[in-house]
């Protein structure tokens, strides 16, 4: 009898050790801490967005309908609360990505506009705010790469056998992810030409 209880002690305590319910837990917690890298740098950008318009309608007053797309992007980003519950809420996770791919296309649409003006791309300050932009970009590029990473990790680890048993107990659910739509787009450093045109 005390042989029979042993082994099926042990056999419990296997079972306990195979289920995944830790690294569930380690990956979950991976998530999270990329996840707010990820904010992290989207929100260095967002910061730097009311210098660079500044820096342009010094120069350019009469492209107001692209600085009112900036700020308006802006605004739209600041409005969403980018906490760690948006990853278990695949239309809050949505409404952010569409909000920060809103705000990278007009800031796209800025560069272009700056492109008419040489004197601009010659200012010292504007300069310096494209650099720190161009570098913020690059940031969020490794820290959404490394989120996809983490995230594509734990989803496989909640649907693969026995850790699903695991996750289906307590309750995890896949996380969303971003997605390939306008992902090109999204991930692609604004280029910065500090040359300017040669005049005729």
């Amino acid at each position: 009898m005390r042989k029979i209880l042993t082994v099926l002690a042990a056999l419990a305590s296997l079972s306990l050790s195979n289920c995944g319910y830790n690294a569930i837990q380690t990956e979950d917690e991976q998530i999270k801490a990329n996840w707010s890298e990820v904010v992290n740098q989207y929100q260095r950008r967002a910061d730097l967005v009311p210098n660079l318009v500044n820096s342009v309608k010094g120069f350019a007053q009469q492209e107001k309908d692209v600085l009112l797309g900036v700020t308006n992007a802006r605004a739209k980003v600041g409005s969403i609360q980018a906490t760690p519950e948006v990853l278990n809420d695949p239309a809050a996770f949505q409404k952010f990505q569409a909000a920060q791919g809103e705000l990278s296309s007009a800031l796209s649409r800025l560069l272009v506009v700056t492109e008419n003006y040489p004197q601009l791309k010659s200012d010292a300050l504007f300069k310096d705010l494209m650099s720190q932009l161009e570098g913020t970009e690059n940031r969020i590029t490794v820290a959404r790469n490394r989120y996809i990473k983490a995230v594509q990790e734990y989803n496989v680890t909640i649907r693969s056998f026995p850790t699903n048993l695991t996750a289906m107990t307590f309750g995890y659910k896949e996380k969303p992810n971003f997605s390939v739509e306008n992902e090109k787009e999204i991930s692609t450093a604004p280029k910065v030409d500090f040359n300017p045109a040669p005049s005729k």
